[in-house]
């Protein structure tokens, strides 16, 4: 345990150091590093696969579940999408130093604001491994050092990655310990990192519920989080029934253990049975087990009987909730009691309806015509994310560069002096 204490505290003072440089950054060097990292990933595609095989090999004979298991897994098109991430992050205006707002006080000084770095972030995550690119990206080109600690699951391939990111520090001239990635599967490690005041700023925790009320109740440091993604689509009775149709499709079976999947189908009594029969058949077609309410059950009795606890789950699985609903006010109401305000989804050719769900349905995303699916920092050009955050406070959705920055205001003066 001491060993473990000395070690974070180690990795706390080098982040706390790098961060000072990193905020002096140009961004020419920044951009240069993010190209380069994306170069030494695509490189190096054949090692990550390998050290990523030894991962999930070991995953399955750990008896990891199927979900954990897919978002571990490294495929020529996820590190195509890593690499990608990287160069379009690149491309981003670079936020910081950037000045708003300057205004003239009746003093005669201006005051506006400037956008700076947070300093050192600390990232948990589970599972997935391309996080530990689009962290990297995302904490560097926003000025930040960062603090990785994947899950122990994906060890070899954490520190493959990893191995990529120095070596495209070091190509631009900016400090290796500006991106360090713990290399101990301590759990201790966590609680270290939580609690290090005096070296990390925010804490970005990524993974499930569990692991992520255990961050939120334990750190003595700001967390940007949110807990799990409950997240509906409503079929109003002024939709496109094809489109409806394909929306939840999608939201649903594109890929089952993500936290933008949809878990909860609502669908408006008038048109419930125009919808259900072809949309559920998809579904079942497709392996989905569906629990519903009696009306929904009436129009496909193959449906297994929804809980209460039904509307409550996030199940990262194929299984779908599904609700008849009277109308876009009951929608609504369901989504207020149940969601998680991660993502909501309306499909309706109704303008009026659609505006009502944009303002009143209280999530980080929420949308018309479109599937849950998009709730994500690469598909709202972000480049990268660093997760999606259901708070109210700093950032809130995809949390992309601006969510890793904060303000100070500065005040332009020429002698001026109060009186």
């Amino acid at each position: 345990m001491e060993d473990v204490r000395q070690y974070m505290q180690s990795i706390g003072k080098q982040a706390r150091a790098a961060s000072r440089l990193m905020a002096q950054a140009d961004t020419n060097a920044k951009n240069s590093a993010l190209l380069a990292i994306a170069d030494a990933i695509l490189h190096s595609s054949a090692t990550l696969v390998t050290e990523n095989s030894k991962d999930v090999a070991a995953a399955k004979a750990n008896g990891l579940d199927a979900a954990s298991v897919d978002r571990l897994t490294l495929t020529e098109k996820t590190i195509g999408g890593m690499v990608e991430g990287l160069r379009q992050i690149a491309q981003l205006a670079d936020p910081i130093g950037e000045i708003s707002d300057m205004k003239y006080r009746p003093s005669g000084i201006q005051v506006g604001k400037m956008r700076v770095p947070l300093g050192v972030i600390g990232i948990i995550y589970e599972s997935r491994p391309n996080v530990t690119a689009d962290a990297a990206g995302l904490c560097l080109k926003s000025g930040n050092a960062c603090i990785l600690r994947g899950g122990s699951e994906a060890l070899h391939s954490n520190q493959a990655i990893a191995a990529c990111v120095r070596a495209g520090l070091k190509a631009a001239g900016l400090p290796e310990t500006a991106v360090q990635v713990v290399n101990t599967t301590d759990r201790a490690a966590v609680g270290e990192l939580i609690t290090m005041t005096a070296y990390v700023d925010v804490i970005v925790p990524r993974g499930g519920k569990e692991l992520i009320e255990r961050i939120s109740n334990e750190a003595r440091i700001p967390v940007i989080k949110h807990l799990h993604g409950v997240c509906h689509v409503y079929i109003d009775d002024d939709a496109d029934i094809a489109k409806a149709i394909r929306i939840a499709d999608n939201a649903k079976t594109h890929r089952y253990g993500v936290c933008n999947a949809m878990e909860t189908l609502l669908v408006n009594a008038n048109v419930a049975a125009k919808v259900l029969p072809e949309l559920c058949k998809i579904y079942l077609d497709k392996g989905v087990e569906l629990r519903g309410d009696d009306a929904s059950r009436k129009l496909v009795p193959q449906m297994k009987a929804a809980t209460e606890e039904d509307w409550h789950t996030e199940y990262l699985a194929p299984i779908l909730s599904i609700r008849v609903v009277a109308d876009l006010d009951a929608a609504i109401a369901h989504i207020d009691t149940y969601g998680s305000q991660h993502t909501d989804s309306i499909v309706t050719e109704n303008y009026t309806k659609a505006m009502r769900f944009l303002r009143e349905v209280d999530s980080s995303s929420v949308m018309v015509n479109a599937s849950t699916r998009f709730a994500d920092g690469f598909e709202y050009g972000l480049g990268a994310e660093i997760g999606i955050s259901t708070d109210k406070i700093h950032a809130r959705g995809p949390v992309g560069l601006e969510g890793l920055t904060s303000q100070k205001y500065i005040v332009l003066g020429n002698g001026q002096v109060r009186v």
